[in-house]
Order: structure tokens, then C-alpha cells, then sequence
């Protein structure tokens, strides 16, 4: 990471950290991959010159922003008025300019990929505003940001990187009595639980429409209660009030049975990872339960008050859910993994694997990687786990540099007659001369099970032999999460040529082509 800096702000960042020069972009080394841009408004009391040296920064940012290279990314961090002291309360000269600077600079990012805007006003605003600046260690040093204000800064700014390349938790499950509405369904009946009109039941209705929304942005919803499952369903369909309804839930376990086992059931059926999941529930023994029982499943405390709900909410967003930009995968996910249960409800009634995929009637469109999907294809390699070769974890610029060299870079989308799974894999494959070597292969869990990883393989392996590649080379790196693929080289065809460690060292001559099954529909690479 390469700071760009107009201060002394070494207190804000993790040790190893490369700074350029005060108002310095002489240099910008191109080893480095994370470049951050973090100038501020000059401290000062002459508009006139902290106008123009604001300027002066947007020209500078322009420059740096066109000097990026295919390997590298930006991150602009806003610009801030430090110190904001202004004897004539008519004057806003210095706030349009500062507006207008971090204006441009968001534009700057929607118009390229490779560049991303972070407001750090939302960590600042947590301070008042004399807390800001220390001057005594201005005066000594031009050191910006106060101790007190920079001490908490590096774990807020380390978690919002990882954000702003894509990895975040995938479910939240919820209970329901005094979580998602005041009272207990089961005793109060579907019109005494307090939903919607005066406090509390305000609180629990901004609380579900709240959650709806994380919803739409690509969270996983499901619901697990201890209640009848049938008065909750009831309650769903004839209560007006309760917007959270079975609509936006993929999978819900309403029952009597230990939670932590019933949590442990919606990871199967969603076949997510238990630590891609976070817990909401009231009540303290259930929630210590999930955490002694399933410790990789995230439980954040629950407010004492309905009127914390809202805090909850943020937290949940700060902590575990915020993502920097959405993917048409994102915004669909509740269909998807509803049309997966439709699906296994399907598979149940075929004898065997071939008819039930000949039923689905799957298309597969292999993609070379573009400027519309590289943002998908970082964002699975940053996420998908269990299907995962290597487990590489790429940035935009990485894959765009993959892209760029001239390197094999695909993505896959698949759809069948319940609907649209989006893009749901990716693989990156290097080449030197007639020779190729798999650096990344994996695929969503949502689509496993219908021989499509197969079928992905085999047609890339096809196109390589077509470009007169004559053999291919792979690796599995194992970890704690990715044991299910440790034999799918092998089982491909490829010869496994060393293990130490759990690494195996695969090779493939692509003498022949492969015989791609007529049940699936695949567009020509």
C-alpha cells in the first residue's frame, strides 16, 4: 500500500505502509497494487489560498488517477476540513469547493473500476470536532489526525478495504418473538404481537424494513424460530404489518429443536459456510448457545430497548454486510436460492442424476472476462471457499492484469428452466508458449451437484487445445474449507504428479478433445 499524503498521517496507517512526500506525486512507485489517495484541506485562514490549494489537489488526483497501471487500484479517501473554524458564518466558499472536490472524486470512481471512493467523514463524525486535531503534535510534527482520533482508525480502514473488494458475510438469521416483533406470537396471538403503529411496534417495523433492505442488497435472509411453524406462516399471511415476510426469506427452520443443530441445517440446505452467517436473537442463552456450539457463526449482542434496533442495524451494515458495488448476482440472490430449493424438491423425483439434469434443461454461457463482469469474477474469488482450487483472492486490477497480459480469464453463467444463477464461476488460466497453467478454478456451491464444474473443465480444456496448447498444468492447495475438490483434478483425467503437504501437482496432455453431453446447452468459447 502506497499512501499519497499532503500531512504527517503514519498514526493512521498499519506499519510497513509506503508514504509519498508531502504534496508530492513525483513518484508513484508500480510495484505497488493499493494506492490511497489521502490529501487534506490545508489548515489555514485564508480561503482564497485553501480554494486554490484544493485546485490544485483535484488536478493532481486527475494525474495519479491516469498514471494507474492495468495491475494497480485507487482508493480516494474524502477530502475533510480538519480544521473548520470560520468567524463569518456567510462565507461557505471553502465548503461548496470541498463538496465539490469529493463530487468529482466519486465520479472519477463510477467511471473507472479500478478506482473506489471511501467517505471517511463516517469515522471522523464520531468525534466532535475539537477532538480532531492535537496541536501540540501539529505544531511539532504537521501530524493531522489526534492519537485519540487515529487510534481506532486502522481497524476501521482495514475493514472497509476488504469491503471495497467484495468480501462480506452472506446470510443473517433471525428469530422472530421479540426480534422481528415485540411479544410472543404463540401467546399473543397474530394481532396482539406489536408490529408497526406507536413505540415498540414502530421500532420492530423500521427494524424489518431495515433488514428487507439488506435483503436487496444481496444478504441471504432465513428464520430460525422457536415457534409453530404454522402459526408463523399464518402470521406472515394475515398480519399487514409484518413486511418481512416469507417473500424475502431463502430457508427458515420454525421449530422446537436446539438452534445452534437447526443453524447448522440452514448452512446445509443453503451450503453456505457456517462462518459466512450471522445470528440475530433476544434472547441471551440462545445466542450464547450459537457461540460456545458453533463458534464461526457471528452473534452480535441485541439491544436491551426496541429503540436500539436501529443501532443494530448499523452495526450489522459496518460489521458484516456493507459492500462497496453491487453485481446483478447480488441483487438476485433471494430468487436464486429459492429456485435452488425448487430444484432439490425436483431432484428428489428422478431415479437418477442424468434425467434429473436433462429436466432441468441448464444452458451454460462461457464468458471471457470484460469490463461488465470483472467485478463478479474478484468478488467469487474473494468469496467462494468450498469449490476453490487455490483460493487465490484477486482485486479487480489483478484480474484486469490477468486480462490484459493476454491470459485465459472466464467466468460462467447458468440458468435453467427455474430461473437465472448469474455468473457463478470463474477461471483463470496463464500461458507461456504452447504450454498453460490453471492458477484459479472454482465455482458457487449453489450450483454444484449437476455436473457443471465438469462441464466448465472439459470445454476450457477444449479451447486450449483449439489455441494449441498441448498440456496444462494445475494445483490444489488445500484448506479447512475446500476438502470436497481435493480429487476433482484427478478426477478429470488429470495425472497427479507430487504431494507434499496436501498440495498436489497435477498435469494434463491434451491429446484429444472432450465429448461435451448433448443434455446441457453450451455456447461455443
Amino acid at each position: 500500500m502506497f499512501v499519497i499524503r499532503n500531512y504527517t498521517i503514519e498514526n493512521l496507517f498499519p506499519d510497513g505502509t509506503l508514504f509519498s512526500g508531502y504534496d508530492d506525486i513525483s513518484f508513484i512507485p508500480e510495484n505497488e497494487k493499493l494506492l490511497v489517495w489521502f490529501y487534506q484541506v490545508p489548515v489555514g485562514f485564508d480561503v482564497v489560498k485553501q480554494a486554490m490549494a484544493v485546485e490544485a489537489m483535484e488536478e493532481k488526483l486527475q494525474l495519479v488517477a491516469k498514471r494507474l497501471s492495468p495491475s494497480q487500484s485507487l482508493v480516494i479517501c474524502s477530502l475533510e476540513n480538519m480544521f473548520h473554524v470560520n468567524p463569518n458564518d456567510s462565507d461557505n466558499r471553502l465548503d461548496v469547493i470541498v463538496r465539490q472536490f469529493n463530487q468529482r472524486a466519486r465520479g472519477l470512481a463510477k467511471s473507472n473500476p479500478a478506482i473506489k471512493f471511501l467517505d471517511i467523514s463516517e469515522y471522523i463524525s464520531g468525534f466532535s470536532r475539537h477532538e480532531w486535531i492535537n496541536w501540540r503534535f501539529y505544531f511539532i510534527s504537521q501530524m493531522l489526525f489526534a492519537p485519540s482520533v487515529a487510534s481506532g482508525f486502522r481497524e476501521w480502514f482495514s475493514r472497509r478495504l476488504a469491503q471495497l473488494d467484495g468480501s462480506r458475510k452472506k446470510c443473517l438469521i433471525l428469530d422472530l418473538d421479540n426480534t422481528l416483533w415485540g411479544g410472543v406470537l404463540g401467546e399473543d396471538g397474530i394481532d396482539g404481537i406489536k408490529i408497526g403503529g406507536d413505540y415498540p411496534g414502530n421500532a420492530f417495523l423500521y427494524f424489518q424494513e431495515a433488514i428487507i433492505n439488506l435483503s436487496e442488497c444481496g444478504v441471504i435472509l432465513a428464520v430460525c424460530s422457536k415457534n409453530n411453524e404454522s402459526d408463523v406462516i399464518e402470521a406472515w399471511e394475515k398480519n399487514p404489518f409484518i413486511k418481512l415476510n416469507r417473500k424475502y426469506i431463502s430457508a427458515y427452520r420454525i421449530n422446537w429443536e436446539n438452534k445452534a443443530d437447526n443453524i447448522r441445517n440452514i448452512a446445509e440446505e443453503l451450503n453456505i459456510g457456517l462462518d459466512s452467517m450471522v445470528f440475530i436473537d433476544d434472547n441471551p442463552s440462545e445466542r450464547e448457545l450459537v457461540r460456545r456450539e458453533l463458534p464461526m457463526v457471528a452473534v452480535p449482542d441485541f439491544p436491551g430497548k426496541p429503540y436500539g434496533l436501529m443501532e443494530l442495524y448499523q452495526n450489522l451494515v459496518d460489521n458484516y454486510f456493507r459492500i462497496y458495488r453491487l453485481t446483478a448476482e447480488d441483487r438476485n440472490k433471494t430468487e436464486q436460492y429459492k429456485a435452488n430449493a425448487e430444484r432439490a424438491n425436483v431432484c428428489r423425483q428422478f431415479s437418477n442424476l442424468t434425467d434429473f439434469i436433462r429436466n432441468l434443461g441448464i444452458t451454460i454461457q462461457i464468458i471471457p472476462a470484460d469490463r461488465f463482469n470483472i467485478s463478479r469474477i474478484s468478488q467469487m474469488t474473494q468469496k467462494t471457499n468450498q469449490f476453490n482450487l487455490t483460493t487465490h483472492r484477486y482485486t479487480e486490477a489483478d484480474i484486469r492484469t490477468f486480462a490484459d497480459k493476454g491470459d485465459y480469464v472466464y467466468c460462467i453463467s447458468v440458468s435453467d428452466r427455474f430461473g437465472d444463477n448469474g455468473i457463478t464461476g470463474a477461471a483463470i488460466i496463464t500461458r507461456i508458449g504452447n504450454k498453460a497453467s490453471i492458477d484459479s478454478f472454482l465455482l458457487s456451491c449453489r450450483i454444484l451437484g449437476k455436473g457443471i464444474e465438469s462441464i466448465f473443465f472439459k470445454a476450457l480444456m477444449n479451447k486450449l487445445k483449439q489455441d494449441g496448447i498441448e498440456s496444462v498444468d494445475a494445483t490444489y492447495i488445500p484448506t479447512n474449507k475446500n476438502s470436497q475438490v481435493s480429487d476433482f483434478y484427478l478426477k478429470e483425467g488429470m495425472t497427479c504428479l507430487d504431494e507434499q503437504n496436501g498440495i498436489k501437482k497435477y498435469s494434463l496432455k491434451l491429446s484429444n478433445y472432450y465429448t461435451l453431453p448433448d443434455y446441457y446447452t453450451i455456447n461455443p468459447i
